[in-house]
């Protein structure tokens, strides 16, 4: 199976070839990285520019109002914040011209924590991203998503947020993207460039398909009864666990994998809500004026009266930043046994 990082390489490799992306462009994007997670290794259209987040996101907007598709990249997500002024205008353009300027670009940024990059490789941006009009946000949590994703994001006339999560970029999926060869292996050796003797290397791409992820729509990736946990990208995984273990016990856990926070499915939250009457919102991002807030937030004034429970929102830590010891990571974002407190207390709660 790919990896989410073969995953979008590929989902670029097709917009270039179907879609009509003519450049992919970032700090160390183009030859000989492929960027810092490979995710852009053999691209045709990939280029390298300076060390300068603001000309990256200025370049994007420029080809994009002339109305070509492009990809920009910010290495880190980290480093995306002294650009906001300009997300800002890219996100209202099409409303302040009435309309009549589209802008075809695709944001992507590796975000969040779980590689223990300490305060400057840590940082998510889910949160500062919901806050911008005019942008639609994709968070994705395995490789067909990131695919779908992807593809949706190059196709939107608009502006697309694309937030990967760092430690998911080498996490292989269960599901084949359309056009994938079955052997990982055989995938490898089309499209990853070789470690020693790459002089004259070119991928040999594999015929792949189109396949959609609509933006704004989440999947149920663990059907329950008694809880709903509405989550995304990297906490997916430590939910699923939370739900599959709990399920032993007879507690009945619902996962719901957002895939985009803005605009997100709210027609899966309310009616998950209505059926269990619990719900716990759970990402990494600063518990501070979080994204899940706003969640718990239209729950409580749409689903009052299914409610059995509090509604709750597990986040990271309110700090500066994460410290570089693991166990500062671990003390700063949800982990597995937090996911699974919060669980038993919410369910615990009798109205």
């Amino acid at each position: 199976m790919a990896s989410v990082a073969q995953a979008i390489r590929m989902a670029l490799h097709y917009g270039e070839k179907h879609l009509g992306v003519k450049d992919v462009f970032g700090q160390d994007v183009g030859a000989p990285l492929g960027g810092v997670f490979t995710a852009t290794q053999g691209l045709k259209t990939a280029w390298n520019t300076p060390l300068d987040e603001r000309g990256i996101i200025s370049m994007a907007m420029g080809i994009a109002m002339t109305g070509d598709r492009c990809v920009a990249e910010i290495q880190f997500g980290d480093y995306i914040f002294n650009t906001i002024d300009l997300l800002k205008i890219a996100g209202n353009t099409l409303w302040v011209t009435n309309g009549q300027v589209e802008l075809p670009m695709v944001v992507m940024t590796p975000v969040g924590a779980g590689i223990f990059g300490s305060i400057y490789h840590s940082h998510s941006f889910d949160a500062w991203a919901s806050r911008l009009p005019g942008w639609k946000i994709v968070m994705p949590s395995n490789p067909l998503d990131a695919y779908g994703l992807m593809l949706s994001a190059i196709k939107d006339p608009n502006p697309v947020l694309y937030l990967k999560s760092k430690a998911l970029m080498r996490h292989k999926g269960e599901d084949l993207i359309p056009g994938e060869p079955a052997d990982e292996k055989e995938l490898k050796a089309m499209i990853d460039k070789p470690v020693q003797n790459s002089a004259g290397w070119k991928p040999r791409w594999p015929d792949l398909e189109e396949y959609i992820v609509p933006i704004g729509k989440g999947k149920i990736t663990h059907a329950g009864e008694h809880i709903t946990i509405v989550t995304y990208s990297r906490m997916v995984h430590l939910c699923d666990d939370v739900a599959k273990k709990l399920a032993q016990e007879g507690i009945s856990v619902e996962v719901i994998d957002l895939r985009s926070i803005y605009p997100y499915d709210w027609d899966m939250i309310k009616s998950s809500v209505e059926k269990t009457g619990r719900v716990l919102f759970v990402n990494e991002d600063t518990e501070v004026t979080n994204f899940g807030e706003h969640l718990a937030y239209r729950v409580t004034q749409e689903c009052f009266y299914h409610l059995m429970a509090r509604p709750r929102v597990l986040a990271g830590k309110n700090l500066p930043g994460i410290g570089l010891n693991p166990n500062l990571e671990k003390n700063s974002v949800p982990q597995l046994s937090d996911i699974e407190l919060a669980v038993r207390e919410i369910v615990a709660e009798v109205p």
